[in-house]
Formats: C-alpha cells, sequence, structure tokens
C-alpha cells in the first residue's frame, strides 16, 4: 500500500510539475507586455487593416478582448497577418499566443496540429459566387464549372464533396493567396468561386464591380469558425475561452459598452457574477474581478461586435441567422459565469 501511494503521489507531484511548466503563455504575454495575434491577411468584417494599419474586424475584437482582460489596454495587440498555410506553423512555432483567423473547427485540426479551438465566433458554411452574366441560379447548375479555390482550406474537400455527391463534373483552379484567387475569379479564369459564405460578401466588397457577382443560395458544408491556442496550457485555454463567452453573456444579460458602468451597480446576482463584484471568477483565470468589465468597455459585447462588423452597422449587413443567440432563434451560446 505504501509503494502503491509513494507511485501515485510521485505521478501527483509530476502532473502538477508538467502543468506548472507549461502553464506560461500568460506570464510570457505579461513580460512582453503584448499579445501576439494571428490575423488573415485582408478579410473584411473579419480581420482587415484600413490604409492607416488600424486593424478592424470581429476576429480582431477577439484579440483587443484578450488583450483588454489581461492588460486593460485593448491595443496591447501586434497583428500577425498570415495565409491560410502558414496559420498553423505560426501558432505551432510560437511565433503568435493565439490565432483569430476565420478558421474552421474540425476534429483534425482539433486532434494533430497540437492545438485547441477555443469557441466559435461564427457560424459559417461554404458557398459559391459567381457573375451575374452567367445566368445561374443555383449551385446545382454548375456541371462542368470551372472553381476557383484556395489552397491550405477546407473548401477543397468540400468542393470534391459536393460535386460527387450531386454527379457532376467540375475543373479546380487552386491559388495558394486569398487575394490571388478572387482575382483570378475576378478576371474570369474560372466560373466560380467558393469559400465560407461570409468571406464571399467580404471579397465582393473589394470588387471593381460588386453588383455583378451574386451569391448562390446553396450552403454546402458546416463551417463553425473559432480561435485556436497552443496544447499544454490549460491556463490560457480557459482564459481565451472565457474571455470570448464573457462577450456571449453579457449580450445576453443586455451588458454593453454603453451601460456597462450603471450595470456594474446591480444587485442582481448573476450580474454580481459577471461583473466582478461578488466572486473571484476573474481570478480563477489569473485576471482581475473586473475582467469582463475591460472586456466590454473595449469591444462591446458579442452582439455589438457581431454588427459593427459584419452585421446590420456593418457594409457587409450580414443577418445574424445562426449567430443569433439561442434565445433569439440562433444557436450561439456560451456556459454561465458562476
Amino acid at each position: 500500500m505504501k509503494r502503491v501511494s509513494l507511485v501515485f503521489a510521485l505521478a501527483l507531484a509530476t502532473s502538477f510539475s508538467m502543468q506548472s511548466a507549461t502553464a506560461q503563455t500568460l506570464k510570457t504575454v505579461k513580460e512582453r507586455g503584448m499579445l501576439a495575434c494571428g490575423v488573415s491577411q485582408g478579410l473584411p468584417g473579419f480581420s482587415a487593416p484600413d490604409d492607416k494599419g488600424n486593424w478592424t474586424g470581429i476576429d480582431v475584437d477577439v484579440c483587443r478582448a484578450v488583450a483588454a482582460a489581461i492588460f486593460n489596454d485593448p491595443t496591447k495587440v501586434k497583428f500577425v497577418a498570415l495565409s491560410a498555410k502558414d496559420r498553423f506553423t505560426a501558432l505551432q512555432s510560437g511565433e503568435i499566443d493565439l490565432l483569430s483567423r476565420n478558421t474552421t473547427w474540425t476534429l483534425s485540426r482539433d486532434t494533430t496540429l497540437g492545438a485547441n479551438f477555443t469557441g466559435v465566433t461564427y457560424y459559417d458554411g461554404q458557398g459559391f459566387m459567381v457573375k451575374k452574366s452567367l445566368k445561374v441560379n443555383s449551385a446545382l447548375e454548375l456541371n462542368s464549372a470551372s472553381v476557383c479555390v484556395q489552397t491550405g482550406t477546407t473548401t477543397e474537400q468540400n468542393l470534391a464533396d459536393f460535386f460527387k455527391s450531386n454527379n457532376m463534373k467540375y475543373e479546380v483552379v487552386a491559388f495558394a493567396g486569398a487575394d490571388e484567387t478572387v482575382k483570378a475569379y475576378e478576371s474570369g479564369r474560372c466560373d466560380a468561386f467558393t469559400t465560407d459564405a461570409s468571406g464571399l460578401y467580404s471579397y465582393r466588397l473589394k470588387m471593381a464591380s460588386p453588383d455583378d457577382h451574386i451569391v448562390l443560395p446553396e450552403i454546402i458544408s458546416k463551417e463553425p469558425l473559432g480561435p485556436m491556442v497552443r496544447h499544454g496550457d490549460d491556463q490560457w485555454f480557459d482564459l481565451v475561452k472565457w474571455v470570448l463567452f464573457a462577450m456571449v453573456d453579457a449580450e445576453e444579460l443586455g451588458v454593453t459598452q454603453r451601460n456597462v458602468d450603471e450595470m456594474a451597480k446591480s444587485e442582481k446576482p448573476e450580474l454580481k457574477r459577471v461583473l466582478g463584484t461578488d466572486g473571484n471568477f476573474g481570478e480563477q483565470l489569473g485576471l482581475t474581478k473586473d475582467w469582463v468589465i475591460r472586456i466590454i468597455k473595449a469591444v462591446g459585447n458579442y452582439g455589438e461586435s457581431f454588427d459593427r462588423n459584419v452585421g446590420a452597422g456593418s457594409p457587409l449587413k450580414i443577418a445574424r441567422g445562426l449567430n443569433a443567440l439561442w434565445n433569439k432563434g440562433g444557436i450561439q451560446y456560451a456556459p454561465p459565469i458562476r
């Protein structure tokens, strides 16, 4: 019995030692004084710089929210623009602390890349764009079409599955970069362009004549997009995960950038827990008690971020759809802070 107990104690000590050794990301970020966040090379509404280099988008807001929770300063972020091909290597190598770049959560990515998805910022699905002059109204009319697609993404497999399941032929015209793919489609090198539907609306804005193109109605896949962190640091995984959850919970509770200070005075138990006047939930994450207040003041709740970047208040004007809260007809849902 003594020997078993000793073995168990040693195993437990080793486990704690390993956890301590790997729980370094938050410490590193604090010592650096800056969060390194991987984003796209320019996808309006999700992550894109303006002509002065200021980044905006729903993925950018996740980065800023994490920085606000840690530093009480959403500007303490170094944005690293990454291609689809390079994004995972940048995370694995430690070049970035967090990948927040319209990336689809799949089983293979969750298990083979040495990384964890922390939640879903946007429920998406793959679609098709064509020129109106083609007079195509459905993806089912694309038999024998040539389709422009970006390599290193989930779109290639989805494209193959769709055409095979509908007994249709097609020709792939593949490119390494997103901008290169869009330019090829716009110049007529292919009949259709496929990527996540949200991306189709974003890229259409950047075209010379946006009204000459239509997004077809079919959605051919599930594309839950979300942030990723490296395996092996549960503290950092929990922190990034709960920053996103806090934004969703805040929307459900009616906490906004405009009213957060007033809401912090509430005596309602749930608001007191979320806004840090009761309990030590922020401290459990390695943050301060007012961590949610910091986040909401910096970027707003999830609904505010969505509307400003991709929704009704943005040029994209994408309907909330599946991204509405669970009690408003959508499936966006976060565990409670308690």
